[in-house]
């Protein structure tokens, strides 16, 4: 007869060990709570391992090449070689990338290892609401459960039930970034963050990406100037944009992916399926939890990050939270300071995105068209980012600053900036709004010359009447 394992009980059970996860787990065994967190893939979570960290890594290399084959135009010369000829060595590339994630998730084990902390690597499933079998990486099985509850298994790739994708040769965003390959031509489905991130990263690298986007045009969450001005940058790289078809068939070959649309037909010799992400629940078993999901899959959870179930969380991507490491971040310190007895909420915050494309996108709050839509009387200035004397003095002159306004408080509602470091950039719009300046204020305020966020001073003088 074989006898159940017993029982563990901890103060905090964390499920999943991403941003928010982790660093409640931390938090909390610092604070002399007895803390399990279970994490079946990725230690320290997605970000270090397959998304943030490895991606912005390796889009440094592309822009450090595109620094070399261009140097000559900044009166940079080497005997004897032709700098325009400069190519990417793959092993020092994926080497680079591999030493820095490498680095991060050995500093997590490292603080993983800390009193109070037990870190568990296996597959855990709830067999109850506060209570979850886990099935070891090393074999054998532990039955934990814990006073209070933290969801955060975060999401995965989407991959669309496309005609032969299935069964095609094709790749995730976490597949490309093991980086086995620099393909001649590459097909891009989706025109969101991730697919532009990535076809601007492999044109650096030298691919000739071709990017499909079934909707209007890409970022379909950005104003169409914004949109068309990334689009336009794309372009410059190389970039092949096809907008307004969706992928209805795959079929891969010994000659490479084709992906068939209702217009036309698109081959390469790989293939990158970028279309969203899809939240890590299935065989979570948050049935026999009682925890709800929403209509699309996402644990359901009200604005302090509170499930169906009493006692027992959710935080990260896979509670719905904008997809952002930042977000994921804030979540955290929602429940820290939640459980410090400490009201806090998810509500209002202001949450900042950039695009890491060359140029990057940086935006932070309202869009035009969405504050128009909200029925915002708005003002809107807008300038080129060739007008900042930074980005001549960098030789990087592509895009432009766009501030929306309330044209009955003068408060900003939002903006975009599209240049050389427009993801640090949009921090100092963020920090006007969150502390009510007007845009004169922000106008008039004195920013140091050569600075590219001086080009609000320039945008805001643009103001129109």
């Amino acid at each position: 007869m074989t006898t159940a394992p017993a029982t563990e009980n901890f103060d905090l059970l964390v499920v999943g060990g991403g941003k928010a996860g982790k660093s409640l787990a931390m938090d909390r065994a610092k604070r002399g709570w007895r803390v399990a967190m279970v994490e079946r893939r990725f230690v320290g979570g997605t970000c270090i391992n397959v998304a943030c960290i490895p991606t912005k890594t390796l889009v440094t290399s592309a822009r450090r090449l595109d620094e070399v084959r261009t140097a000559a135009g900044y009166g940079v010369a080497v005997d004897g070689a032709d700098l325009a000829d400069a190519r990417i060595d793959l092993d020092a590339l994926r080497a680079r990338k591999e030493g820095v994630v490498g680095a991060m998730v050995a500093a997590h084990e490292r603080m993983f290892d800390a009193p109070g902390l037990d870190f568990v690597r296996g597959t855990a499933r709830f067999t109850g609401p506060k209570t979850v079998e886990i099935a070891l990486d090393g074999g054998g099985v532990r039955t934990v459960e814990g006073d209070r509850v933290l969801i955060n298994t975060g999401t995965a790739p989407a991959v669309p039930a496309i005609p032969g994708l299935a069964d095609a040769d094709y790749w995730t965003s976490e597949d490309l970034l093991r980086l086995t390959e620099i393909p001649d031509s590459l097909l891009v489905l989706g025109g969101g963050v991730v697919g532009v991130e990535m076809a601007s990263m492999m044109a650096g690298f030298g691919s000739r990406v071709t990017l499909i986007e079934g909707g209007e045009h890409i970022l379909g969450r950005e104003d169409a100037d914004v949109a068309a001005e990334v689009a336009e940058n794309l372009r410059g790289q190389g970039v092949a944009i096809v907008t307004g078809e969706r992928a209805a068939g795959v079929q891969s070959d010994g000659d490479g992916v084709t992906v068939t649309t209702g217009a036309g037909r698109y081959t390469a010799d790989r293939l990158l399926v970028a279309l969203g992400r899809t939240p890590v629940t299935t065989g979570l078993g948050l049935e026999a939890a009682g925890v709800e999901l929403t209509d699309r899959g996402f644990v359901k959870v009200d604005s302090r990050l509170r499930t169906s179930v009493p006692g027992v969380y959710a935080a990260g991507d896979v509670a719905g939270s904008p997809q952002f490491t930042h977000v994921s971040w804030n979540d955290f310190r929602v429940l820290r300071d939640a459980f410090a007895g400490r009201d806090a909420t998810t509500e209002g915050r202001l949450v900042p995105w950039a695009v890491f494309t060359t140029p990057e996108l940086g935006r932070v709050g309202m869009g035009e068209d969405e504050a128009r839509a909200a029925g915002r009387a708005v003002r809107v200035a807008k300038a080129p980012t060739a007008a900042v004397p930074r980005a001549k003095t960098l030789g990087q002159t592509r895009g432009f600053y766009k501030v929306v306004v309330d044209a009955e408080t003068d408060r900003i509602l939002g903006a975009a900036v599209i240049g050389d470091g427009a993801s640090e950039v949009v921090a100092s719009v963020q920090m006007a709004m969150l502390g009510g300046l007007t845009w004169q204020r922000v106008r008039d305020a004195v920013i140091a010359h050569p600075t590219m966020a001086e080009g609000l001073n320039i945008v805001l003088d643009a103001m129109p009447g």
